[in-house]
C-alpha cells in the first residue's frame, strides 16, 4: 500500500514553522523515546519503559514523512536539529548545561542544515 501526504505549505513562512513543528515534534519522539528505553536498559526501569519506548520511537519513524521534501535533505536536517535537542535534553532532564564547544558546535550545525533544507532549488518550489 502506497499512501502520498501533500504538506499544507501555503506559503514560505507558514511552510517554514510547518517544518521546524515537525523538526521539534520528531526529535521530542526520537529522543524520547531513546531516552525510554535507556531507562529500561540501563537503569534497571520496569518492562514498561520499554514498550513505551518502543511505541515514541514508532511515531518517530512516522512523523518526517509529513515533510515536504526529498528523504535526504529531510533526515540530514533532522540529524542537525537532533544534535542541538540532545543538548537541551541533557541540560533539561540531566542538568548538564552544554558548554562553549557544544554551543559553537550547535550553532555552526544549524547554519549547515538551514543551508541545506532551506535554501531555494530550481526544482523545488515551496
Amino acid at each position: 500500500m502506497k499512501i502520498k501526504v501533500e504538506s499544507a505549505c501555503i506559503s514560505r513562512k507558514r511552510c517554514f514553522l510547518y517544518t521546524i513543528l515537525l523538526f521539534i515534534l520528531a526529535g521530542v519522539f526520537e529522543i524520547g523515546g531513546g531516552y525510554l528505553m535507556w531507562l529500561w536498559l540501563r537503569e534497571g526501569r520496569e518492562l514498561v519503559f520499554a514498550f513505551l519506548g518502543a511505541a515514541v520511537l514508532f511515531l518517530y519513524g512516522v512523523v518526517p514523512t509529513f515533510q515536504p521534501s526529498y528523504f535526504h535533505r529531510i533526515y540530514a536536517t533532522y540529524g542537525g536539529i537532533f544534535v542541538v535537542m540532545s543538548l537541551l535534553w541533557g541540560w533539561i532532564f540531566d542538568k548538564t548545561p552544554p558548554d562553549t564547544y557544544d554551543l559553537i558546535g550547535a550553532l555552526i550545525i544549524l547554519i549547515g542544515v538551514s543551508i541545506i533544507y532551506y535554501w531555494p532549488r530550481k526544482e523545488e518550489a515551496l
